[in-house]
């Protein structure tokens, strides 16, 4: 393959197979690949590349620590990744060594069923490669049953059940795939506090600075390029945490900061709201009101 100075897009599963030197998929819009056969270098190193349609991997061993752009890949245990149409990726910059299955199905193969309608509500398809979902042996055997059961259908003759059949399982693997990222959030417990104290110090650390007074509030793209980690992840993980997606979380702590500077400075109402970067102060009283009951005025005369 020649080197391709922007993103390679492969636009279809029958392409993908070209590229990959596999047969042609029994059906054109859903295709599994065994990491077995697939080869090596069917990429150059590093390149930039986007699927129109989605790609769930599962993977039962992996060695090393594979660097994909900025992010890296690396459980032992094996685990899934998901990737939904026109996420950028790059080729693995290493070689890998592992086994297991890639499974893709294009958003046509479930646009007249309900989980075409839904499928935007799994989170975990906006995540980065490097937050990808470790199993425990017991879910990677329940995960591996339902990839069995998945290649078993697919290598059946098509009639008017397969389609049926088959988006039946991928919503099985899903709502799966859902239960045990929730059961990850609790299980990595640990490393998720680290990152809500990381959040609290880069929100504290931009109000102080006078950030706030340059660019106006943090937005959540912001938050979480500084954190490297995907908007929706962040967002995930704090809301099993906290109970809050992320704006919410930014939005208490901004509350928070006003009252600390109502109930221990001079400020007017507009300089406040100035410095926590609103752009206008009807904003800021109107957060303030739905976060306290209080209007900010209101909130200063109970210190006074």
């Amino acid at each position: 393959m020649q080197q391709q100075p922007n993103i390679y897009q492969i636009k279809s599963i029958s392409q993908l197979m070209r590229l990959l030197e596999l047969p042609a998929p029994l059906h054109p819009l859903i295709a599994l690949v065994d990491y077995c056969k697939m080869p090596m270098e069917s990429f150059l190193k590093g390149q930039k590349l986007s699927l129109d349609f989605y790609k769930i991997s599962f993977k039962h061993t992996f060695t090393g620590n594979i660097k994909y752009g900025q992010g890296y890949y690396d459980f032992e245990e094996g685990g899934l990744a998901f990737l939904k149409p026109k996420q950028i990726v790059f080729s693995p910059e290493a070689t890998e060594s592992y086994e297991g299955f890639a499974l893709y199905f294009h958003p046509d193969f479930i646009r007249n069923y309900s989980l075409g309608k839904r499928i935007h509500q799994y989170g975990f398809f906006s995540y980065n490669v490097s937050e990808a979902l470790f199993l425990s042996a017991k879910e990677k055997a329940i995960v591996a049953n339902l990839f069995s059961t998945i290649a078993h259908e697919l290598s059946n003759n098509i009639d008017g059940f397969s389609q049926d059949v088959l988006v039946s399982q991928l919503e099985l693997l899903l709502n799966y795939s859902n239960r045990f990222y929730n059961r990850q959030f609790i299980t990595r417990r640990t490393v998720n506090h680290e990152i809500i104290t990381a959040l609290d110090k880069l929100l504290n650390d931009y109000f102080e600075d006078g950030s706030s007074l340059k660019e106006g509030l943090p937005s959540v793209k912001y938050i979480s390029s500084e954190l490297k980690l995907s908007q929706r992840y962040l967002s995930d993980m704090l809301r099993s945490f906290t109970g809050l997606s992320t704006q919410q979380y930014v939005q208490n702590v901004v509350v928070e900061k006003a009252k600390e500077k109502l109930s221990t400075t001079n400020l007017s109402v507009s300089e406040i709201a100035y410095e926590l970067g609103f752009e206008h102060s009807q904003s800021f009283n109107k957060l303030f009101k739905a976060k306290t009951d209080f209007s900010p005025l209101e909130f200063r005369q109970l210190f006074n």
